[in-house]
């Protein structure tokens, strides 16, 4: 009778055990994603290689209606014609990606310090995420407040602070009796990002740029003062030095932090296989999830930095997705800028998609 009694208790045990298991496996693929640590991606859901589909719920938000959009990313404002570019909403192979519910975000931040650390892309995507919260609580109080290199948006009624430190290089730039020195160990700018709850950091853009556009007019690299190097070497040794500052200066465990990922530029047609156009006048995406060129350069040096680092920082891999949004660009519909951009976003529009991204991160 007592071995009985032992063989219920056991097949009992373990029903139970085999049901505990089988609702985990159902919860998860219900949710389909599973959290993620670092940059490596679950294997049930890769958020970053899908296709671009028409999506009649977007924009997110109108840009008449968002107080914080400069006017070099307001298309529909300076008399783009199109607005499909507008309907596009980023589709997941493996998983669905989550709508940004900017409510349920600004309640799970309630009392937070969320901070942008980079160049104008990193300000693409600031105003982008003030702009969808803002349209998610149009009555609520908030601050806007606009310096060089600091800017802030202040949802008051959540305490949640969203901010903009202008940094295009990461490391500092030191004024010297040569003139702009481009030092490549040195980030004293950094003490100004201490004790954030969220750091999304972004750089490579101003990298590449010459002559009048250059940032610096000479580089230190260690004992050395170089006129010019190899910009994807500086680039590598500059984001060594970040990485160090923050494995250094960052506690994981109250703060997450992201790498924004290389946002790429639409000038040159031949890297979508059309050698004649650039982004201008372009009003479709590329379908599928393959751009002819591949990855830049600049893409692999991020990877190789965040893999040797001691904390774990989420790469969100816009690349590939921004790649294939070669009708997503201001062009010449950019307020006073003169040209034709295809390097920044029209807002609404793309980098809506790397906050959404960032949210569905966050959820994991």
């Amino acid at each position: 009778m007592g071995f009985k009694v032992k063989t219920v208790v056991l097949i009992s045990v373990f029903s139970l055990a085999l049901l505990v298991s089988l609702h985990q496996a159902r919860a998860a693929k219900s949710y389909n994603v599973t959290r993620l640590k670092g940059r490596k991606e679950s294997s049930r859901c890769n958020l970053f290689i899908g296709s671009w589909v028409i999506d009649p719920s977007h924009p997110l938000y109108e840009s008449s209606n968002c107080p914080f959009i400069d006017a070099e990313f307001d298309c529909q404002k300076y008399g783009r014609p199109d607005n499909q570019y507008l309907k596009y909403s980023w589709k997941p192979d493996s998983c669905a990606l989550p709508r940004l519910d900017g409510v349920d975000f600004l309640n799970r931040f309630r009392g937070k310090k969320i901070l942008f650390v980079g160049d104008s892309l990193s300000l693409n995507m600031w105003e982008s995420l003030s702009c969808i919260l803002h349209a998610s609580v149009p009555n609520a109080i908030t601050s806007f407040v606009r310096r060089e290199a600091l800017s802030t948006v202040t949802f008051q009624d959540y305490g949640v602070t969203i901010t903009l430190y202008r940094t295009p290089y990461l490391v500092d730039i030191n004024r010297e009796e040569v003139g702009r020195v481009l030092t490549l160990d040195s980030i004293q700018a950094g003490n100004a990002w201490i004790g954030m709850d969220m750091l999304i950091f972004n750089s490579w853009h101003w990298w590449t740029h010459t002559g009048n556009s250059q940032g610096w007019d000479y580089i230190r690299d260690g004992p050395n003062l170089v006129k010019d190097m190899d910009r994807l070497e500086a680039f590598y040794k500059g984001m060594t030095t970040w990485a160090q500052w923050v494995d250094q200066n960052v506690d994981p465990t109250k703060t997450k932090v992201f790498f924004q990922g290389i946002s790429p530029t639409h000038y040159q047609g031949q890297e979508w296989n059309q050698p004649r156009k650039s982004c201008s006048g372009e009003l479709e995406p590329l379908a599928g999830s393959t751009y002819p060129a591949g990855l830049p350069p600049a893409a692999n040096i991020v990877n190789k930095v965040l893999k040797n680092m001691k904390n774990k920082v989420y790469l969100l891999d816009i690349t590939l997705l921004s790649q294939l949004r070669k009708d997503a660009h201001p062009s010449v519909y950019s307020g006073e800028h003169a040209g034709n951009d295809c390097s920044h976003w029209c807002l609404p529009g793309l980098p809506d998609t790397w906050n959404e991204l960032l949210n569905a991160a966050l959820l994991m």
